[in-house]
């Protein structure tokens, strides 16, 4: 981050994240954006790995941070009765709203979720289905709090997803850790916590707007879950290609990252 930037909490994001720019820019296709070559492939090949076996599944997800965005249910839904999604600002959970209802102009999916299950040899208008009827609530949360979901208290999930939320929202690694076991605190014992974040970024941009990101190691994001009880079951680092060269963000690397709760 510029020297003397502020970094952008959750009132700037309010203020300032434009979501239909955000996923027109990153998820119109399953290439997803040109300068992040591959990003979007990656983690819908990842999550479908982790979840088309039908090995995890549950009564209920928990997706915390979604953006305005479903694809990282996609593979997941068949497998877990009850979805919730959420994010910090109006605007984003304003757009999954959209979809799940069908709005007229709510963002198409359509190319995304035929990605996924040509992958998975599925129906895409099945899983469509599916989506809509499995997603129970878009809530409001706020990681910065020791409940995210507060004043709502959610029962343990066996699953959890997070996906570039954290490392947006925290400004220093204490407020990381803090974040991280508020979100480790939804995952009941025996149950995943899924990860999806960007290593050593410290910027991105939604068209001309910069938004600020926690620069983190890998060893950091599992030194903390070691500490909360989790066992790192999988990771998997897709590198940035052309890291100089990008003018959207600074990453150095995508991770992926399955983590058991332990009894």
């Amino acid at each position: 981050m510029e020297e003397g930037a502020r970094f952008t909490e959750g009132d700037f994001y309010q203020a300032h994240f434009d979501a239909r720019a955000y996923i027109n820019n990153f998820y119109s296709s399953p290439q997803g954006h040109a300068d992040e070559k591959k990003y979007l492939s990656f983690i819908l090949g990842c999550l479908s790995k982790t979840f088309s076996t039908g090995k995890y599944k549950g009564q209920r997800l928990i997706e915390v941070g979604s953006g305005p965005t479903i694809h990282t249910i996609i593979s997941a839904c068949e497998y877990f009765q009850e979805i919730v999604l959420s994010d910090f600002t109006d605007n984003n959970r304003q757009e999954i709203v959209k979809w799940l209802k069908k709005e007229t102009g709510c963002f198409d999916w359509n190319p995304i979720i035929q990605h996924v299950c040509a992958i998975e040899g599925k129906s895409p208008s099945d899983v469509e289905v599916k989506l809509r009827q499995r997603v129970k609530e878009v809530l409001k949360c706020d990681v910065r709090l020791e409940n995210p979901f507060h004043p709502h208290n959610l029962g343990p999930a066996e699953c959890v997803i997070t996906s570039l939320c954290l490392e947006a929202a925290c400004k220093d690694l204490q407020t990381y850790r803090n974040a991280l076991r508020g979100v480790a605190a939804l995952v009941r014992p025996g149950g995943i916590l899924v990860m999806i974040g960007v290593l050593e970024e410290t910027f991105y941009y939604i068209n001309e707007t910069r938004f600020s990101c926690l620069h983190l190691s890998k060893s950091s994001i599992e030194n903390i879950l070691e500490d909360l009880g989790f066992t790192v079951h999988e990771v998997n680092i897709n590198p940035a290609e052309d890291r100089e060269n990008t003018t959207i963000s600074d990453f150095a690397a995508v991770l992926y990252l399955v983590a058991l709760k332990s009894m």
